[in-house]
């Protein structure tokens, strides 16, 4: 649904929102015809939370696509996460936490190492431990070219996000990484016109770094990769008249949160029950809020099925202390799969629970894949969840005369 159709026929309303995802939540069986892991949890209160609901399975990007995580949660945030791609650079950013404003250019980079005559002996300069890194970009961080701020914000080992700020910067600019050993490094080159001093920049900063590095070992040269700019999307204010809040705990989906014109609360505390208590201290101050739960994906990419279902089991536990806020609108999803028998994302719908006081339940207590593939909700794209938790929460006008 096109954002400014929604927009036109958005009215204020005293209603809540609220949008549970535990990432990665679909899964597979471990064995055939067996159950997967939201099946094998026990989880009354989901169950019970099923019945009372409207279920399906979302789509985040397309048929058979398989989502990395910034594209699932613009999804299921009600953009469209084709028109509105997050780059390799900026996700590298936003998964440190760092914020990226509208004149950042973010890339990944590597430490590497060179050999005498400057070609690449390994790209990731022996997987050298973080607080290494951490010194080596600290070092980094007192290169100095005119036109522009740079920002070097390590990430683990070899790798760091590397963010040159500046007016009129462009992303139009190619990898310096040739994915191979035993030839250099290639320049930044222009893709377009208009970044032919973005590119100048870039390089200069190479060549820079290069002379810091010149007595390290074995990290004694950079690679970048993935130019990007984070895209400009309309917030949730300016669209849907929503006072929005963000609950997570990782950098990156705080800043995509960020992206969608979100407050992001501050979490005392690391834990699931901690994001559960600042919904709770903060349910008065917004209409809407996104409560993000990581450990679902990392038990999915661990390939560990039964922590998976532990923390869903986890959750589940803490699911009465939302309930008991009576949000208007509860949606509960993911934002991709991460089935613990694959060990990482995969392209399979996410089930999907919607919850309202005027929804057409389904009567069915089990809140599952094989549940939800039966709901009236049917197979849909993830992002048209939003539009349809808006009209729940009555915040959408009728359509024509």
């Amino acid at each position: 649904m096109e954002l400014d159709f929604l927009k036109r026929l958005i009215v204020p309303a005293e209603s809540k929102i609220v949008l549970l995802i535990m990432d990665g939540l679909g899964g597979l069986p471990r064995e055939a015809g067996g159950k997967t892991e939201l099946e094998t949890a026990h989880k009354p209160h989901l169950d019970a939370l099923a019945a009372r609901s409207a279920l399906g399975l979302t789509v985040p990007v397309g048929p058979g696509i398989t989502p990395g995580s910034g594209p699932g949660h613009l999804a299921i945030f009600g953009y469209d996460p084709i028109e509105n791609e997050i780059g390799r650079g900026a996700m590298e950013a936003l998964g440190v936490d760092f914020e990226l404003g509208p004149d950042d250019v973010a890339a990944r980079g590597n430490f590497c190492s060179l050999d005498a005559q400057g070609r690449i002996t390994d790209r990731r300069a022996g997987r050298i431990p973080s607080e290494i890194s951490q010194a080596l970009a600290q070092s980094l961080r007192s290169i100095q070219v005119e036109g522009a701020q740079f920002f070097i914000e390590p990430v683990k080992e070899h790798r760091f996000a590397f963010i040159m700020r500046g007016a009129g910067l462009s992303d139009a600019l190619s990898e310096t990484d040739p994915q191979k050993v035993g030839t250099p490094p290639l320049p930044v080159v222009a893709l377009q016109p208009a970044a032919e001093r973005s590119a100048s920049i870039a390089n200069q900063f190479i060549a820079q770094a290069r002379q810091v590095l010149a007595g390290e070992h074995p990290a004694n040269s950079i690679l970048l990769r993935g130019f990007s700019k984070l895209p400009e999307l309309p917030g949730y204010q300016e669209l849907y008249g929503l006072r929005a809040a963000a609950i997570a705990t990782n950098g990156m989906y705080r800043g995509v949160a960020r992206m969608a014109g979100m407050q992001v609360l501050p979490v005392q505390g690391t834990s699931i029950a901690d994001e559960f208590t600042t919904l709770e201290q903060h349910w008065n101050d917004y209409d809407f809020f996104y409560l993000h739960v990581k450990q679902t994906d990392t038990a999915g990419e661990l390939g560990d099925f039964d922590l998976k279902v532990r923390v869903i089991e986890e959750v589940d536990g803490l699911l009465p202390r939302l309930l008991a806020l009576d949000p208007d609108v509860l949606v509960v999803s993911g934002d991709h799969s991460s089935p613990a028998v694959l060990k990482a994302h995969s392209w399979h719908p996410v089930p999907t629970l919607l919850y309202a006081r005027h929804v057409r339940s389904e009567g069915v207590a089990e809140y599952g894949e094989r549940a939800c593939a039966r709901g009236s909700l049917g197979v849909l794209p993830a992002k048209d969840i939003l539009p349809m938790a808006l009209a729940h929460a009555q915040r959408l006008a009728k359509y024509g005369a």
